[in-house]
Parts: structure tokens; C-alpha cells; sequence
């Protein structure tokens, strides 16, 4: 049975989410449908561009994501602080390019005078929307939404575009993020979509490759910062160029026709995260089969489900045996 969102979401123990979308009719995302005949290739254009956009409304990041043919995959990241920092106008200019408000939110927004007896309402709005700027259900919502009525009305058609509820499972220590990342920017590769990363159209690898090779990193996603230090900024706790090999080197060793081996770096990461070399490539090519609840050492399992009050661990067992506790 469908568990309620609130019941998987635990930002005390990471801000870090898996979701994934598929859609519930034949027709594509992208790709040639073979029983039309019809292309969808420019659907994938619309997800990705609504999806960078949310991730500058949102306070939640996007760290990796891969448009596939019938389905999204999506590695996000809640910045509950920032949230809370912007000022009541910011709460409310944000939410305002992706959804109306009301009459009275725009009123404050335009600066134009509020009536007393109407401040009460408009503080409630308020802090509504700034409850909804960190909410991984809203975030979603509005990025999938527009995609279905787009596609609906290319297609001539009307119900649902997408399944009913998003997969959304918590990612609980930095093993589990770097292992979900990587299982998403290799989705192409894996399909047989692309033969290499850089070529792996709509996926956050291909940005992330585009950027560096101008020596930056794509201001739209999370950027990676290295490894902790005091007075950290925001973004993953990793070296971009080590994370690159480290997608390179399997995606190497995924492809049939490529031979391919981890290399010393990429080996160094996987140590310091304590991801036994000889699951990694299981890890990254079945992480879905695999994991179907919350990812994480057996420690933060057992604190995850504690606060969530679960009264079983789901799936302890992979995490006990793929990722080194």
C-alpha cells in the first residue's frame, strides 16, 4: 500500500531524495513511438527547461537528473535554510512565477497597501508558500503538471499523463547520494541511448561536463565543493573532476563494446565512502531493483526509521550488504 509522503520524508536525517516519474500511458516523453509512427524527442527539452527553472524558485537543488523515454529520474536536495531566510516579498516573488497566489498576495508583492483586517491572511499565505518552496511533493507537482497538460494537448487527449505518485526514497549518508547520482547520470548509457557521458543528451552529466571543460560548474544544479572543511559553502561534498572519472570509468565498464576499469581515483573515492569496490557495479546498474525504500548504512536506517516511527527498517538487508556499514 502507498505510504503518505509525509512518512518518508525526514529532513532531520537528509535533504537528500531519489524521485522518479513514468508515465502511464504508450505514449513517450521523448524518443520515436514505433506504433505511430510520431517523435516526442522535443518533450525531453520541455522537462529539462522546467525543471532547471523550479530549481531556481524552489529551495530545493537539483543534483542529478537524466530525461529518459518514459520516465525521469531526479536526485534533490532540500535547503530548508533557505527557505526560512528570504524575507516575506521573497517567499512570495518566488512562488509567484510558477503559481497565480492570490489577489491579496499580489496586492503585498506590488507594494500597494494592505488593510489590517487582511494582514492576518496574508501572513497565513506567507508562510504556506514558504512551506511549499521545500516541499519535494510541490516541487514535483509543479514540474510535472505543466508537462502532462502540454502533452495532453499535443496528443488531442485527456486524463493522466504521469503515474499516479512519484517514487521518492531518502538517500541517508554521502555513499548513498554518490551511488543514486551516479546510477542517474549512467541511465542513458545503461538504456543504449548514448555511448559516452558527454553525449548523454538531457542529463545532468552532460551539463556538468559542458561546464567544466570552461572551468565552471552549471549554476542550475548543486555544485560540488570538495571535501568538508570549515566553513563549508552549500553543494556536494565531493571534487567535481574525481566525480567525473568516477562516471566515466563506469560507464566504461557498463558498455559492452568499451573495455573499461576503475581508475586509482576513482578507487580512492569509493574507499573514503567505504562502497566495497566489488558492488559498485551492481550498485550503479540495478540501484532501482535494489534499493525500494530509504538508502543508507544499517546506523542511519535504523535513526531514520526511528524518527519516522517505522516499525520495520525497509530493505536493511541490501543496505547491510552493498554499502559497508
Amino acid at each position: 500500500m502507498p505510504q503518505p509522503r509525509r512518512t518518508q520524508v525526514s529532513l532531520e536525517d537528509t535533504p537528500f531524495y531519489h524521485c522518479c516519474s513514468r508515465v502511464v500511458r504508450r505514449a513517450y516523453l521523448c524518443g520515436e513511438d514505433l506504433f505511430s509512427g510520431k517523435n516526442y524527442d522535443h518533450r525531453r527539452e520541455w522537462v529539462e527547461q522546467q525543471l532547471l527553472k523550479l530549481a531556481q524558485v524552489f529551495a530545493i537543488d537539483v543534483a542529478a537528473y537524466a530525461v529518459m523515454s518514459n520516465h525521469l529520474h531526479l536526485v534533490l536536495c532540500v535547503d530548508i535554510f533557505q527557505a526560512n531566510q528570504w524575507s516575506d516579498r521573497e517567499v512570495l516573488e518566488h512562488w509567484h512565477q510558477v503559481f497565480k497566489g492570490t489577489e491579496l498576495t499580489q496586492q503585498f508583492v506590488k507594494g500597494q497597501v494592505i488593510e489590517a483586517h487582511d494582514v492576518a491572511n496574508l501572513k497565513h499565505h506567507i508562510a504556506l508558500y514558504r512551506s511549499r518552496l521545500s516541499d519535494i511533493s510541490w516541487f514535483m507537482r509543479a514540474l510535472n503538471e505543466p508537462i502532462a497538460r502540454k502533452a495532453n494537448q499535443e496528443d488531442n487527449c485527456t486524463g493522466r499523463f504521469w503515474e499516479g505518485r512519484f517514487k521518492s526514497q531518502a538517500l541517508l549518508d554521502e555513499a548513498a547520494v554518490l551511488t543514486c547520482m551516479t546510477y542517474v547520470d549512467l541511465n542513458p548509457i545503461r538504456a543504449q541511448l548514448a555511448t559516452t557521458p558527454e553525449t548523454s543528451n538531457f542529463t545532468s552529466i552532460q551539463r556538468r561536463i559542458r561546464a567544466a571543460l570552461a572551468g565552471k560548474q552549471p549554476q542550475t544544479l548543486l555544485p560540488f565543493i570538495g571535501n568538508e572543511r570549515d566553513n563549508m559553502p552549500k553543494g556536494l561534498h565531493f571534487d567535481l573532476q574525481e566525480y567525473l572519472q568516477l562516471v566515466d570509468d563506469t560507464g566504461r565498464i557498463i558498455r559492452n563494446d568499451k573495455r573499461g576499469s576503475i581508475s586509482s581515483s576513482s578507487a580512492s573515492l569509493l574507499s573514503r565512502l567505504n562502497i566495497p569496490p566489488e558492488h559498485w557495479l551492481k550498485l550503479t546498474q540495478h540501484f532501482g531493483q535494489l534499493f525500494k525504500g530509504p538508502v543508507g548504512t544499517v546506523q542511519e536506517l535504523t535513526c531514520y526509521c526511528e524518527h519516522l516511527e517505522k516499525r520495520r527498517m525497509h530493505y536493511r538487508h541490501s543496505c547491510l550488504h552493498l554499502i559497508a556499514s
